[in-house]
């Protein structure tokens, strides 16, 4: 059975950081991409980060200098180190895995909560 349980998420002041980890079990955990999105409620998915198996990382723009993916393959979890939050970072955050088959599977979120 697949499983990935993120863990991490809460309630911080802008300017603050977190660290939101996902631990996944079920799958080959080395030979996938994972990735980070967030939801707000109402609004559309949005991508945060991507790491690749071989530790290549990606983010869009508006999340550069901010967040940080990560990954520890001996413990089979990815890391999202989140600095400087606002606001508007305030979503469900989202781990998943993404197989070079195309299969992928994803979390049941944590909740992150920025107060001003």
């Amino acid at each position: 059975q697949v499983q990935l349980v993120e863990s991490g998420g809460g309630l911080v002041q802008a300017g603050g950081s977190l660290r939101l980890s996902c631990a996944a079990s079920g799958i080959s955990f080395s030979i996938n991409a994972m990735a980070w999105y967030r939801q707000v409620p109402g609004k559309q998915r949005e991508w945060v980060a991507t790491i690749t198996s071989r530790g290549a990382t990606n983010y869009p723009d508006s999340m550069k200098g901010r967040f940080t993916i990560s990954r520890d393959d001996a413990k089979n979890t990815v890391y999202l180190q989140m600095s400087s939050l606002k606001p508007e970072d305030t979503a469900v955050y989202y781990c998943q895995s993404f197989s070079s088959t195309g299969t992928y599977y994803r979390g049941q979120g944590t909740q992150v909560t920025v107060s001003s």
